[in-house]
């Protein structure tokens, strides 16, 4: 077994956290982001991995930087075999990619080299790919350059969201990550440098990748709702008899036989027109109220054919 530091923050990274303990690796400490304001009080709220890595009695750490002499002394002395990292937010510099033994080791949820970086769950939907995948990498300074020791390949169905692919992947990288340490721990995990073609990044995502643009195709178009969905949700403006007003798009459908000027409503039943073709609305939020199916949504506020979203 192998003494482990992980570095994770998010709801992705806890199955990875889980499976390494469910495996009997000691996990020597958790690094992780500071606990943040959260919820109507704003009372500082611990992150996914900082809450689990407490119902495992894991010491916790979560500095401002990892830069510095002590920072990286105060990694050193945790006198890890390997550190694993998953969406930890952090970059890690060299004096702590150095520091343990077997290196340090980054499940990524894409297959690389394409869509290395912040938000490839998002921005693979978005694309419109029909496959991605989790890969485990040995970490180097450059973002997800790293060699790539095991992969794993995910079908992207037609109407999957975000947070579904995210579900599916979650799991995935985590049994991935845990047969990628039983081979490191045999000194058998053989890595392989990423190809120089195919690179592509996965940009954070900006409010404005969230505006959705009807002048596009329909697939396009459809392909932003679910890339978006749930978080942080791709909107548009549209006025409900008090002015211009966000409207969050969480679920849509292709309607290839309908067509109709971009951003136009067609129907009774929030079939908007796209640069070519047509989408139907099924899941929509307003600001400050739940997300709900359309025809709920209609009952209550009635969008005749003819209103333009912006």
């Amino acid at each position: 077994m192998l003494r482990v530091v992980f570095m994770g923050t998010p709801d992705f990274a806890v199955p990875t956290l889980t499976e390494i303990v469910g495996q009997g690796h000691e996990v020597v400490a958790v690094y992780t982001r500071a606990p943040a304001p959260a919820g109507r009080g704003m009372a500082l709220k611990p992150s996914p991995v900082h809450q689990a890595a407490d119902r495992f009695a894991i010491p916790v750490f979560t500095p401002a930087t990892l830069r510095g002499e002590e920072a990286a002394e105060q990694f050193r002395s945790l006198d890890a075999d390997v550190a694993v990292v998953v969406a930890y937010g952090m970059i890690l510099p060299e004096s702590i990619l150095q520091a343990p033994e077997l290196g340090c080791l980054n499940l990524h949820a894409s297959l690389l080299p394409r869509l290395r970086g912040a938000a490839p769950i998002q921005r693979a939907i978005m694309a419109g790919d029909r496959e991605t995948g989790v890969a485990v990498m040995r970490m180097e300074k450059g973002l997800d350059t790293g060699p790539v020791g095991m992969a794993e390949r995910v079908a992207i169905g037609p109407d999957m969201t975000a947070g579904e692919l995210h579900d599916r992947l979650a799991p995935l990288g985590a049994d991935l990550m845990v047969r990628a340490l039983a081979a490191l721990s045999r000194g058998g995990l053989q890595f392989t440098p990423q190809p120089a073609e195919g690179v592509t990044y996965a940009h954070k995502i900006a409010n404005e990748d969230a505006r959705i643009t009807w002048s596009q195709p329909a697939q396009a178009v459809h392909d932003r709702i679910r890339g978006l969905s749930p978080f942080p949700g791709a909107f548009a403006t549209l006025d409900l008899g008090k002015g211009p007003e966000r409207l969050k798009v969480l679920r849509a459908a292709l309607v290839p036989d309908r067509s109709g000027e971009p951003g136009v409503v067609l129907d009774d039943a929030l079939t908007v027109g796209c640069g070519g073709g047509a989408v139907r609305l099924l899941q929509v939020q307003r600001a400050g109220s739940r997300a709900m199916a359309a025809d709920e949504f209609l009952r209550g506020v009635p969008v005749p054919a003819g209103v333009r979203f912006g």
